[in-house]
């Protein structure tokens, strides 16, 4: 019920928005609707302690499917609105929710200002760099030790080589606004002082939305960032590192660490046509179960189509295990594409 409710303010919305472009020409100048979609056909084969599990076999994935509405008001004011639809052939039910809905204080290239549900600091900057999301998510979100996007107030701009972004949120992710006694920070900074060359700092703090006043958190959380992007002609490589604290222990007793790390990188051998691989390793619970680790890895090649279709043949391997009693493998062999418009 809640699925087709959205669906029908989405249509409704979009159809409103539709009329008034037509009615009003200068309404339509200033705005601007655009979308991605990330869809795949795959084989996957996973198994649990030796056992075939779910999810397993052929099917067709609308990994994500954005659409968004970008209306300009005047030099300083604008507004966004952008939703998020996902379905998968393991869900029996689409998903669908509001990713951004904010609105801009633009100042200058160096300050501006977005009240709402925005993106935070971090996963949006880093899948910029590795340019592979419709293939896979970045470290940090496909381990989910962040949100892409969080309801609060955001600060970010670009001043000569420095770029930066500081996020004040509630914390649960943009899929869930509810609130908590405080309000969680996630900063980052970079600087580019040549094209292509690429380093940031970044950080997250507090309680991830789990300190209400009928039951407070117990730990705090936090998490720290650090991305290198090297970029010449045809050759791109770049890591990324994230280190948590109490990250899933901020309402348990017992406290725990995580690290890991991801390389990536492509090579264009022919135009619109690359070759990319991707290896992470994770420790996901150094105190708790020092033993646990998480293992991924990609190769495959991308080719692009026409203007914002990309395409990519690939494959992937997940592995999660410790020395007791966890050992999870998956294998997904197929296509991806990215639809951008």
């Amino acid at each position: 019920m809640r699925n087709k409710y959205l669906a029908a303010m989405l249509v409704a919305g979009i159809t409103c928005l539709t009329m008034q472009a037509h009615a009003d020409n200068s309404w339509a100048d200033n705005t601007k609707i655009g979308g991605k979609m990330y869809w795949d056909f795959t084989n996957i084969n996973s198994k649990s302690n030796g056992a075939t599990v779910d999810p397993n076999g052929l099917g067709f994935d609308v990994k994500r499917f954005y659409v968004g509405v970008d209306h300009s008001f005047n030099d300083m004011w604008s507004v966004n609105f952008t939703s998020d639809f996902n379905y998968s052939s393991t869900d029996k039910n689409p998903q669908g929710y509001v990713k951004k809905a904010y609105v801009q204080a633009h100042w200058s290239g160096a300050a501006n200002l977005r009240l709402g549900s925005a993106d935070m600091p971090w996963i949006p900057f880093a899948e910029n760099m590795y340019q592979y999301r419709f293939v896979e998510n970045t470290l940090i979100d496909r381990l989910h030790y962040g949100n892409s996007a969080d309801w609060g107030a955001h600060f970010l701009g670009k001043s000569g080589i420095a770029n930066y972004a500081f996020s004040a949120v509630n914390g649960g992710g943009y899929h869930n606004p509810s609130r908590s006694k405080g309000l969680d920070i996630e900063g980052r900074v970079g600087f580019e002082p040549v094209s292509g060359r690429v380093i940031a700092v970044g950080g997250y703090s507090v309680k991830r939305d789990l300190d209400p006043q009928a039951n407070p958190a117990i730990h705090p959380a936090s998490r720290l960032d650090l991305l290198a992007n090297y970029k010449v002609k045809n050759f791109h490589v770049g890591m990324e590192y994230f280190s948590a604290d109490n990250w899933n222990n901020v309402d348990t007793t017992a406290t725990d660490k995580a690290d890991g790390y991801s390389l990536y990188g492509d090579y264009t051998f022919m135009p619109d046509t690359a070759f990319f691989v991707r290896y992470d390793d994770a420790k996901l619970s150094k105190t708790l179960d020092p033993s646990l680790k998480d293992t991924y890895y990609n190769a495959g090649v991308s080719f692009q189509t026409a203007k914002g279709v990309t395409w990519a043949v690939a494959y992937k391997h997940e592995e999660l295990k410790d020395n007791t009693t966890i050992d999870k493998k998956n294998d997904e062999v197929g296509v991806w594409a990215q639809i951008a418009f």
